[in-house]
Parts: structure tokens; sequence; C-alpha cells
């Protein structure tokens, strides 16, 4: 009889924050008989720390969007705990303390209520948020197109694409902004009392990933600089057609036969994320490596090359993702990263990353770091 290996990722060994690595329990299963055995999935410090660098920027944000929706631009001080809740509104009080070349307080005086809005500084800087989001919507409506393209209908439930919208950097009025303003690429259609985002033409010139225009970028490189011998590196590195870029964590150190087997994994050829996986044989080795194409390519269409494990888990069926999604995750810690820190799972796209630093910005990315700056000190979105 074959062994079964259940391996599950505890939060208690997760939130361990002293360890350079966590320990993942993996139960095998042989002759009837149980016995517990423990993986090391190693920390990567730098992805971790990126959480907790993005909570006072997305504060400031927030609280930015808030203003800018109120009415004249200020909002009533007795009116935040309306808009953040209870407990919120006192975190949002002490950024509008800490940070008074963003937020200015005003009122209080006679029959006036104290209220907060931005400075002058802030304000001229806020304006150019409107350039951005012009810049951000051909990225948007190309991403848009290459996300319905991965599925395996070339159509995506609308609450779906609405439960990654912030993740993806779609505006909150998407269907109208995007949707109904490019009938040529997009249409709402109801199946089964289910709305759907469909696809309305297929584009062969975008049915290409990341990880192939990385190749291609690489290639070049390479040819350019006169280097035309190839190997599997120490890092387990190869630049192939079919290869992924691969970060380890400074903590984990590859054996020979580890980076023998994951040569051969490396070189193996398999199909374009952007067939349909209903062609293919779930079992192949060929589609089991295409699968972490599908998942390297979703996290790729994100702003910040990260997504919420939950949302993540929420495409199983339109991309036939493994049901095991975290073994598969863990598996590649090499190109993906699992973090329990903020306050849910967050899976990295490793590759995106520089330390703690998003390595290619978006234009919506690079106008918030402008606006975090008036906050005097650097701080990484």
């Amino acid at each position: 009889m074959k062994r079964r290996s259940i391996i599950t990722l505890s939060s208690s060994a997760i939130r361990c924050q002293k360890s350079d690595f966590m320990f993942v329990s993996v139960r095998q299963i042989s002759n009837g008989g149980k016995r517990s055995k423990k993986k090391i999935y190693h920390r990567d410090y730098q992805l971790d720390k990126v959480m907790d660098l993005q909570k006072k920027p997305s504060l400031i944000l927030q609280l930015k969007s808030i203003i800018q929706s109120q009415n004249h631009q200020r909002l009533l001080l007795r009116d935040l705990e309306k808009e953040v809740g209870f407990v919120a509104k006192w975190n949002f009080m002490s950024i509008i303390e800490k940070y008074p070349s963003i937020f200015r307080v005003g009122g209080g005086c006679g029959k006036e209520f104290p209220f907060v809005t931005l400075t002058g500084k802030a304000e001229k800087v806020a304006r150019e948020e409107g350039e951005a989001r012009n810049l951000m919507e051909p990225i948007l409506v190309k991403n848009l197109r290459k996300l319905l393209m991965l599925s395996i209908d070339c159509r995506v439930p609308l609450e779906k694409v609405e439960f990654i919208g912030n993740e993806l950097g779609l505006p909150h009025d998407f269907k109208k902004s995007l949707i109904f303003k490019y009938p040529e690429y997009f249409s709402i259609k109801v199946i089964n009392g289910r709305a759907y985002l469909n696809l309305e033409n297929w584009d062969s010139s975008l049915a290409v990933t990341a990880r192939e225009e990385r190749f291609a970028r690489e290639r070049m490189l390479q040819s350019a600089g006169g280097q035309n011998k190839v190997r599997i590196t120490k890092d387990g590195n190869y630049l192939g057609p079919f290869a992924f870029k691969m970060c380890y964590a400074a903590g984990f150190r590859p054996n020979k036969s580890y980076l023998e087997e994951l040569g051969k994994w490396q070189k193996m050829e398999f199909p374009s994320p952007y067939l349909n996986a209903r062609r293919f044989e779930v079992a192949d080795p060929k589609t089991r490596k295409r699968v972490v194409a599908v998942l390297h390519e979703l996290l790729s269409l994100t702003m910040e090359k990260r997504m919420i494990s939950a949302k993540l888990d929420a495409f199983h069926s339109e991309y036939r993702l493994p049901s095991k999604l975290v073994l598969c995750l863990i598996k590649h810690h090499g190109i993906f990263y699992i973090t329990n820190k903020g306050a849910r799972s967050t899976v990295f796209l490793k590759e995106a990353y520089d330390g703690t630093n998003l390595v290619d910005k978006c234009p919506i990315l690079m106008f918030n770091d402008k606006f975090v700056a008036l906050s005097g000190r650097h701080v990484t979105l």
C-alpha cells in the first residue's frame, strides 16, 4: 500500500517569530499505522516585514480616501467612528496626530465641530491621483482580459472579480468605468442565476506569461554578454524556456540530490497556462507544473504580486487549482512564500521583491508612495 502524506501548516508554527524557520506537520499513514513527521518551512523575514511596513501607509491612504469622499473634503471627527468602527477609530486618531504634514485638524471653536482635512501640500499631491488612474486604465483592461483568458471558459463570476478587486487595483466603479466602457472586450452574462464577467474575444498576443517575458529579457541580456553556456546554479536557477526564477530563503541550503531533481523539473516542458485546462490529465507531471505556472501568472496580474490565501483559494474551479493548494505552495517555496503576518495569511510571488521592496510598481502604487512620503519617512508599500 502506498503511503499518503498530509501536510498541514499550523497557525502556531507560522506565528512563531523567533525562529528562522517554521515546522510543517506531516502525518504519514502506512499499513494502518500513524506517525508524525515535521518538515521545515524556512521563514523569509523580509517578506514578513512587508506586512508590517504596509500597516501605517494603508491607514494614511484609507483616511485620505474617506476625507475625499466627504462634502467639502473634510471629515467631522465625531463621524470617524461611523466610517471605520469604534476600535479602528483610535488607530486613525493616532495617524491624524502623528502626521500633521498630511492631515490638518480644524474647528472646535464655538458651534463648529472639530474636523480633519488634508493639508495644502497633501491636497496638491492628491490631485495627481487622477493622472495615475488614467495611466492605470490600459493596464487594468489588459490584466482583466488575461485573467479571463486564463480561466477554463474565459469567464469568471463577477462576485469573484469584485472579491480580488483591491489586489487587481480595480476602481470601485469598475463595471461602469471599465466593463461597460469596453464592450469589445467584456460583457456581463447571467448563467444559472449567477452574473459572470465574460471575455468577448481572444487575443493571442496577450497569451504570454510574465515568466515567459522574463525569460525573453534574460536571454537577450545573456546573448549581449556573450554567455552561451546554460546550467543549473547552486541556488536552483536555470535560464531555460520552461524554468522558474527561484528565490530561496537565506537559511535554506539545497543538497546535491535536491538540485538534481530541481534541474529535471526546471527543464521539463509544460503546456501554457493560457491553454484550456480540460485538455490535460491532472496526474501528469507536466500538468502539475502547469498549475504552478497558473499560480505564478495569477499573482503576476496583481498590483503588489501577492494575494490573501483565501482569495487565491476561491478560484479552484475557474483555474483548476489543486485541491491541496497550500501543499503545492509549500512544495514550491522557491517561487511562493506564505506568511501569516497580518490579519490573514498572504501568498507572495517571491521574485517580484528585492528585500522588502516591490521591484516593478504600477502608476497607482507610485502615486501612493509619493503621497505617503509626505509623512516625512520612507515607507514601503
